[in-house]
């Protein structure tokens, strides 16, 4: 908290998404692991197939969080809403698990 009552400018809360990135010899083993990955709950999974034929199989999770927690210095939000942040933000990252 004293590092964020001594910011000037804007302080920004932020979770990013999990990401797994796996690379596939086969379109068929991509495709396959798309589907466990959808069924399982990453919805924001996908598949690339780069210039040289590489097959990417990416498993995207949904749980990111961005709040702004300052605006020029000026704290906009209670320690208490803080601390709520990162109980959401630990408990995102347990699903990820």
């Amino acid at each position: 908290m004293t590092a964020l009552k001594k910011a000037t400018g804007d302080v920004v809360f932020k979770f990013e998404p999990f990401v797994l990135h796996v690379l596939c010899q086969e379109l068929q083993d991509a495709q396959l692991l798309h589907s466990v990955a959808v069924d399982s709950g990453f919805k924001n999974s996908g598949i690339t197939v780069g210039r040289g034929g590489k097959i990417m199989m990416a498993v995207r999770s949904t749980h990111c969080l961005e709040v702004p927690l300052s605006h020029m210095g000026k704290l906009m939000v209670s320690e208490e809403y803080i601390e709520f942040l990162i109980h959401v933000a630990n408990r995102k990252m347990e699903e990820n698990t």
